[in-house]
């Protein structure tokens, strides 16, 4: 999923035709990147973790918006990342900003899992975890900007879900559990109840977008020209 909402933020990217913020397609390269690449992502991960022993729930207002702060800290990012006048630094800012935003977004995903063990962090890793997550934000405005062509967008797409998922996994090796165990059970939805049918959901969406990228592109009879970095950031059609 990672690689799949990287891909088709970077599709998004070649389509957006000004430097509005409002821009559908630079929304839907938020979605995808923020929505698909990153949450739906972690979640599915956590679909797979267990303690032995112990119930999980999760809570359901955290849990939602940690989605909304994946997607908007990447719509963020990429807002800043095109602002011509900023430059590079654009890129960098926005690569902390989207970094940081993605980091927020997985601990607050992990803040809304409960169960009934007390669960502790490495703060050394947790800060290496950030520190991934703000590389791999700047590296993904980056290629939004600067990457064309099937195999570069297919290798760009790949080196964004590593590096996702590098993330993910090194918050993931920050936690470690206690055992001190809590008298009260966790309250919440269980992952069947409310991860499940909100991947879905969102995998519907993503699967939607890369239909209507398909029609677009198939239907589009005006080649893509990209004009002079000085001019514009993104491709354009004369």
């Amino acid at each position: 999923m990672s690689f799949t909402g990287s891909l088709l933020g970077l599709r998004c990217m070649s389509r957006v035709r000004s430097g509005s913020i409002f821009d559908g397609w630079l929304i839907a390269a938020a979605v995808a990147i923020g929505g698909t690449g990153i949450w739906v992502m972690h979640f599915i991960a956590m679909l797979g973790f267990r303690i032995d022993g112990a119930a999980i729930k999760y809570d359901v207002p955290i849990t939602l918006a940690s989605a909304l702060i994946a997607m908007i800290v990447v719509w963020f990012g990429l807002c800043l990342a095109q602002q011509r006048r900023l430059g590079n630094r654009g890129l960098l800012i926005g690569g902390v900003v989207t970094g940081l935003g993605v980091g927020a977004m997985h601990y607050a995903g992990m803040y809304a899992m409960k169960t009934d063990v007390a669960i502790g962090y490495d703060w050394p890793t947790v800060i290496l975890s950030m520190l991934i997550a703000v590389l791999a934000a700047t590296a993904a405005l980056w290629f939004t900007l600067n990457v064309r062509g099937t195999l570069a967008t297919l290798g760009a797409a790949l080196a964004m879900g590593m590096a996702v998922a590098g993330m993910h996994y090194t918050g993931m090796f920050a936690m470690h559990i206690g055992d001190q165990q809590h008298h009260m059970p966790p309250s919440g939805a269980g992952a069947a109840q409310l991860l499940t049918p909100l991947i879905v959901s969102v995998s519907l969406v993503t699967v939607g977008m890369l239909f209507h990228l398909g029609l677009t592109e198939v239907g589009g009879t005006t080649p893509l020209t990209r004009r002079p970095a000085t001019e514009n950031y993104w491709p354009t059609r004369d």
